[in-house]
């Protein structure tokens, strides 16, 4: 892992150094000096892993989305998988139960009811000759009854593959229904969850800017949460300068100024956007009329995005104000 220029570890310090008192430009306006930061934006995944590759490198200017590093991630595709697979096989079941018996399931009990009605018919039919062959003393009483039960038996049966063949029909019971929605519901998010899994492990920009730094190597283990490439978007460029006590009282956020630094070229607009409420230096023990004049405050202010490529972190600058 490589570790920030030195430059920039030393930023905080400028203040001291930027404690330069207004001088005189050509137009004899006073000018405050001071220095140019970034905010920059640091990519990090939330997972760990192996760095396989790093296709951006320090100072290329990279569009938004586009791809900044990936991370190995063969374990987390099996993951999203295998939930995809158990979405499907849950949103099958639901289905099923939705829909009631398969067509074959149906065919068997249709084929099965028309058997019990042709035997009903037949214990029927053999019922009625029996009744008549009673009457007239041609059978026992005891033949009679089995004909009976026999009849009997088989409109049951009937009426029983009948209720069967309804049901059949019918989808699945309220409760298997909300049960096996729930799974499906629940099977959805753990395919969202390793999706989401999975995409941290191939990350693209934010936004658009400079690469500024790559912090890992290619092959390198990266723990999760630490940055692997830090972004600086135009938007992000701002400039820190100092005012004296005496200035600081007449300054407003959004009031326009005009920096000039070497080899930018043209003074350089700006509005600012911070002034603080705090000297950067005090003077000792008493505030008289004297030390007053050695106070001095921050104030940030930024270009626009077009401008700000103008500039370049740690850069000294003039300010002007308007």
């Amino acid at each position: 892992m490589r570790t920030r220029p030195a430059l920039l570890r030393s930023l905080p310090a400028l203040p001291v150094l930027a404690l330069l008192l207004a001088g005189c430009g050509n137009d004899h306006a006073p000018f405050y000096q001071g220095y140019v930061e970034g905010d920059y934006v640091y990519v990090a995944s939330s997972e760990a892993g192996r760095l396989d590759a790093l296709p951006v490198k320090r100072g290329q200017q990279v569009t938004v989305d586009a791809p900044l590093f990936t991370l190995e991630a063969t374990r987390e595709r099996a993951a999203r998988d295998q939930a995809s697979a158990q979405l499907a096989a849950a949103t099958a079941q639901m289905e099923d139960i939705a829909t009631g018996k398969r067509p074959p399931e149906v065919d068997v009990s249709r084929a099965q009811l028309a058997q019990a009605e042709a035997a009903s018919r037949r214990s029927a039919a053999q019922l009625q000759r029996d009744t008549a062959q009673f009457r007239i003393g041609g059978i026992a009483r005891a033949q009679l009854d089995d004909s009976h039960e026999q009849a009997q038996s088989d409109a049951a049966r009937v009426r029983e593959l009948r209720a069967q063949l309804e049901v059949a029909a019918l989808p699945g019971r309220d409760d298997q229904r909300r049960a096996q929605a729930a799974q499906v519901d629940a099977a959805r998010a753990t395919l969202a969850q390793a999706e989401w899994t999975l995409a941290q492990k191939q990350l693209g920009a934010p936004a658009a800017g400079q690469v500024f730094d790559t912090m890992y190597r290619v092959g390198e283990w990266v723990p999760a949460g630490s940055p692997v490439v830090s972004l600086l978007p135009p938007g992000n460029i701002k400039v820190r300068f100092f005012v004296p006590e005496t200035v600081v009282g007449s300054l407003k956020v959004g009031q326009q100024a005009t920096l000039r630094c070497d080899g930018c070229g043209d003074p350089i607009p700006v509005h600012i956007d911070y002034v603080s409420n705090q000297a950067e230096y005090t003077p000792p023990v008493i505030y008289s009329r004297e030390s007053r004049s050695k106070l001095v405050y921050m104030v940030e202010a930024r270009p626009t995005p077009d401008a700000a490529t103008r500039l370049h972190p740690g850069q000294p600058v003039e300010a002007t104000l308007q």
